[in-house]
Order: C-alpha cells, then structure tokens, then sequence
C-alpha cells in the first residue's frame, strides 16, 4: 500500500509542477488528468476487493450450508448454534425497531392512528414470521421438551 501512495504523491508533484510551467490556463485539464488517474486507482482496488468478496462467497457456498457458520459456533454443539441463531434473531430485532420509526411517521401522517396500528402489525407480524422460521418460537420449545424427556422414555 505504501508502494501506491508514493506513486500518488509522484503523480502529485508532478502535476503541480506542470501547472507551475504551463500556468492557470491549464490547471483544469490537469487537475482532471490527476482526478482519472486517482478514480483508475480506486476502481482497481474495488475491483480487487469485489473480486475477493465473491470468491469468497462461492467457496462458502461451495462447502454447503453447515460451514457457514462462524468459527466459534463450529462444533461446539447446541451452545454455539443458539449463540449464532441469537445473533442473527437480535439484528432482525435491531433493524426491524430502526425501520419502525420511519414506518410509524409514515403510517400516521397518510392515515392516522390506523395506519400506526397497520404499520406496527405489519412490523409484529414480521418478527413473528421470522421468528417462527428461524426455530425462535415453536421448534425451540419442541427441543426443550425433547432434552427434558429421555430417550428411553419416549
């Protein structure tokens, strides 16, 4: 990275000293010539970083769906599956409680308390869909029955 500033502080220097001996007549072509040589350097790196985010993705995809998880979650068990499944389930929450705001706005403005209480059904609504299909709400209790009744028993 260092070896990329140094050639951007050369292309720098260089510029501003062709303004000095050309003049102001010429600032604007060589401040745009400057600017094209920086978005080139900057496309290239997003390019890079865009290329490496894609693969990646297609090498987690590639290794399947329990290989997603992260690290910490990886054979631990149950523990870190319910650490994972938390994590997940408290960003919906967050996201969902930051869209509620404008919603609401939104909601009361167009049609008053009825579009509030719309607007914050829709948003429960949501959640519990969510919820339910992430194992957040039925499939946990079905596990908690599950690990209190032994094997033998059933």
């Amino acid at each position: 990275m260092e070896a990329r500033d140094h050639e951007l502080k050369k292309e720098l220097a260089a510029t501003l000293q062709a303004r000095g001996e050309l003049g102001p007549e010429y600032e604007s072509a060589l401040v745009d010539s400057f600017l094209e040589k920086v978005e080139q350097r900057l496309d290239s790196t997003m390019d890079r970083r865009v290329r490496r985010h894609l693969a990646e993705q297609q090498v987690t995809a590639a290794r399947g769906p329990g290989a997603a998880r992260p690290p910490s979650a990886a054979g631990v068990g149950t523990a870190g599956a319910a650490a994972a499944g938390f994590g997940e389930r408290f960003g919906f929450a967050v996201v969902s409680l930051v869209l509620a705001v404008p919603l609401s706005a939104i909601g009361v403005v167009n049609a008053g308390i009825e579009g509030l209480v719309v607007a914050w059904l829709g948003i429960v609504g949501v959640n519990a869909v969510h919820a339910a299909h992430s194992g957040g709400l039925f499939r946990q209790r079905e596990r908690e029955r599950r690990r209190a009744v032994p094997e033998w028993q059933e």
